[in-house]
């Protein structure tokens, strides 16, 4: 037997939480899914690349945590059915899924500038990324005893504090992107509400504005402060707060 299969068996006869983060295999996501070990969940790794994903996952399993990388393309419609069969036949539940895999491909353009064919694009990872890899798990969530669902979004898509002229978001001239973070935040409320009489809860997390290869290294946060809110999201006791958006310091508008 396999290291890999080893940790498997290990997991699924035992009453340890398994987690899922997409795209972890750099930046927030893999600070998200350390933060998740940390708690003591075994961690799938979530990684469209292969080998990267093996990579992180050597990483933290390096640092005494339990960590499997999992193959995993949100845009890729047969790599999210291929991932949640494994789940299912490795663990038969899943605890915790964090949708944090995201694209942003411009850079202060007018809106007026931005083709259709870019926010395809970015919608193709963040907005129905999310939604297929959610609908192919939530049976498996239900099988946990109180799943979280995570989903990182951004300030960038809130209606509240982008339309305000006097803060610092109107310059922030990214349709694509802060379009499909507003769409996300909504898909994170629509989904808990239908899972309102279920243990499941389902929040938004804002990881701030960090420092990653989505932005340059620009952001003056880390990639694991960033990580913060969600890696709470994801532990929330049973009664704690659902169709919530939250950043590290408490609740952020829709």
């Amino acid at each position: 037997m396999s290291e890999r299969d080893e940790l498997t068996s290990a997991a699924a006869v035992s009453d340890v939480r398994i987690a899922l983060v997409t795209g972890a295999n750099k930046g927030i996501g893999y600070e998200i899914a350390r933060g998740l070990g940390q708690t003591g969940a075994t961690v799938l790794v979530g990684a469209r690349d292969v080998e990267r994903g093996a990579a992180a996952a050597e990483k933290l399993v390096a640092d005494g945590l339990v960590a499997v990388p999992l193959q995993l393309d949100v845009t890729d419609p047969l790599s999210v059915i291929a991932a949640a069969a494994w789940v299912e036949r490795a663990y038969g539940r899943l605890d915790i899924l964090v949708n944090n895999a995201g694209v942003l491909l411009e850079r202060g353009q007018a809106a007026s500038r931005t083709p259709v064919e870019l926010l395809e694009r970015t919608y193709a990872t963040n907005v129905y990324g999310v939604v297929a890899v959610t609908n192919a798990l939530l049976p498996l969530l239900r099988e946990a005893p109180a799943a979280r669902i995570v989903n990182v979004s951004s300030r960038l898509g809130s209606m509240a504090l982008t339309s305000d002229p006097d803060g610092p978001y109107p310059e922030a001239l990214m349709l694509a992107y802060n379009s499909s973070k507003g769409a996300l935040n909504s898909i994170t409320i629509t989904y808990a509400n239908e899972l309102r009489q279920t243990p499941i809860k389902v929040n938004a997390a804002d990881p701030g504005y960090c420092a990653t290869d989505m932005n340059g290294h620009e952001g003056p946060r880390t990639a694991a402060q960033g990580a913060i809110a969600a890696v709470r999201l994801a532990t929330l006791p049973a009664d704690g707060p659902t169709a919530g958006f939250f950043d590290d310091e408490g609740p952020l508008p829709w």
